[in-house]
């Protein structure tokens, strides 16, 4: 067979294969959402954002994920109507039903087949404190997506999973995930919830705490963008010495001027500015270890609560969470992708973990 050959067949082959079903699971966050396709793994990993053109009153989708996120907290005037920006999702849960829906086709898009024989069966993670209203919002939203069937798995199961946890187990664990929009702490064990509290205090909050404190103590007005950038460089939950630590020149605007001005921050600001919701969370895990019961308490004294989340990465938040609760805290190897490797192996163990995939109608 000649290479010409070798390459028609590789393409004909390809080509099959994608009109086959390939099972879907999304991490639909309040920051970020994440798509793992089956046989593949995490094949999307972009802002929830969405962009769109008002033209009559009516939404024309401009642009999703990276490409939308820059256009965030500004409105663009174009030829041909008002560009804005919005992230669809909040609190983990869907704000925006029409533009949410709008999001998820783009991302269906990428990763189906216009020549699928069958619709993919979807798993979509949702914060452990979600209602039944917001649960069907969201399985109405993904179904209208493309999906033909849709199960939902609590956030803070499929983080266990994802981190390496082995639910199943009689043994407990307990697990923080703090993602964009919510924290999600829960106590399991033998593949269920023993005891879980999800609170609306996480990243967003944390980026609003710098904005407010960046006004309030340095009278200068920032966007989301740069205060997750902050975050992201200079986020501890310990604050060092003043003058001590990490540093970085952030650009704004005057309070009362109104003009761009330049101000230097370090970790000992940006400490201050996250001590509230630090303190928040810190306290909800601390509720949730009172409410377990002993025996579930001693295994994770042996196994130590697991962090995860984009908010895991604040430094040494581990450390104030183990001083507050008195037990061994570990961040895992990859916390932002754990929820959504988690719900990826949910498709394979779709099986072994019926009894918590909620396949409801």
């Amino acid at each position: 067979m000649g290479q010409s050959q070798k390459t028609f067949w590789c393409v004909m082959l390809s080509f099959l294969a994608g009109m086959w079903r390939s099972d879907i699971a999304i991490d639909l966050g309040t920051a970020n959402t994440l798509v793992f396709v089956k046989g593949e793994g995490i094949v999307i990993e972009e802002p929830s954002v969405v962009a769109y053109e008002v033209r009559d009153g009516k939404k024309m989708v401009y642009a999703v994920g990276e490409k939308a996120k820059p256009i965030l907290g500004r409105t663009n005037i174009h030829t041909h109507g008002r560009i804005e920006a919005i992230r669809p999702m909040r609190d983990g849960v869907i704000a925006d039903f029409e533009v949410a829906q709008e999001m998820i086709k783009h991302f269906f898009r990428q990763v189906t087949s216009p020549f699928t024989f069958t619709k993919p069966r979807v798993i979509v993670c949702v914060p452990f404190g979600s209602t039944t209203v917001e649960r069907r919002t969201i399985r109405e939203s993904v179904l209208s997506a493309g999906a033909s069937r849709v199960g939902l798995i609590s956030e803070p199961i499929a983080a266990a999973i994802g981190s390496g946890i082995c639910i199943n187990e009689s043994n407990g664990s307990m697990v923080v995930d703090i993602g964009g929009g919510t924290t999600d702490i829960a106590a399991i064990s033998a593949g269920g919830i023993i005891n879980a509290k999800s609170i609306n205090c996480a990243g967003d909050t944390m980026d609003q705490a710098i904005i407010d404190y960046m006004r309030e103590e340095h009278e200068l007005t920032i966007g989301t963008h740069t205060a997750e950038q902050i975050k992201n460089v200079l986020g501890t939950a310990m604050p060092p010495k003043d003058g001590e630590g990490e540093s970085l020149n952030v650009r704004g605007l005057a309070k009362l001027q109104g003009t761009p001005a330049e101000v230097e921050l370090n970790q000992f600001h940006v400490a201050k500015a996250l001590s509230a919701a630090i303190t928040d969370i810190a306290r909800a895990v601390a509720a949730v270890v009172q409410q377990t019961p002993p025996e579930i308490s001693n295994d994770i004294s042996s196994t130590g609560i697991v962090l995860t989340g984009g908010g895991a990465k604040i430094q040494e938040l581990d450390t104030v969470i183990r001083k507050r609760v008195n037990l061994p805290v570990v961040t895992a190897d990859d916390p932002l992708r754990c929820v959504a490797a988690g719900t990826g192996q949910a498709l394979d163990l779709g099986i072994e973990l019926s009894h918590i995939i909620d396949y409801t109608s």
